[in-house]
C-alpha cells in the first residue's frame, strides 16, 4: 500500500444450501466483471459488518441472510474484504444489482465456472469449498 491509498472496508458472504453448494454471484462490476465471486460489497458509512451482509446479500442476491462467524480477510487492490458465514433465512434467489447470474455451485461446478482471482485457491485455504 502506498502513503495515502484509500482502504475500502468490504463483506462477503460464505453461504451454503442444505445440499453444501456455495453461493456465487456473477459480478456486473469492475473490478471483476464477468466472473464469479462471493456475493458482498462495500460496507457504508454508519454501517458494521453484519448491516452490511445483510444489505449486499438482499441486493445481490434477493436472499435474507443471518451473519455468523468471521470465516477469513483478503485484501485485493484498495478492498479490505472479510469475508462470513451466513444463513439463509428467507428470500428468494435471484440475480440483483451489481449481479449478471446468482447460484448454488458444488465444487465441480465452481471448477467449471471463470472466477475472480485466487477464489478457488482462498477457499480451500479456509476449508470453505461446496461439497
Amino acid at each position: 500500500m502506498t502513503l495515502g491509498e484509500e482502504i475500502i472496508p468490504c463483506v462477503g458472504a460464505v453461504a451454503y444450501d442444505d445440499e453444501g453448494r456455495l453461493l456465487l454471484v456473477r459480478r456486473a462490476n469492475a473490478p471483476g466483471r464477468g466472473l464469479w465471486s462471493l456475493p458482498g460489497g462495500r460496507v457504508e458509512e454508519g454501517e458494521d459488518d453484519a448491516a452490511a451482509l445483510v444489505r449486499e446479500m438482499e441486493e445481490e442476491t434477493g436472499l435474507v441472510v443471518q451473519p455468523g462467524d468471521l470465516v477469513g480477510r483478503v485484501r485485493r487492490g484498495p478492498f479490505e474484504i472479510a469475508d462470513y458465514r451466513c444463513r439463509v433465512v428467507g428470500g428468494t434467489l435471484r440475480a440483483g444489482d451489481d449481479a449478471l447470474d446468482a447460484r448454488w455451485c458444488d465444487e465441480a461446478a465452481l471448477l467449471a465456472l471463470p472466477l475472480v482471482p485466487l477464489l478457488y485457491e482462498t477457499l480451500r485455504e479456509w476449508d470453505a469449498l461446496p461439497r
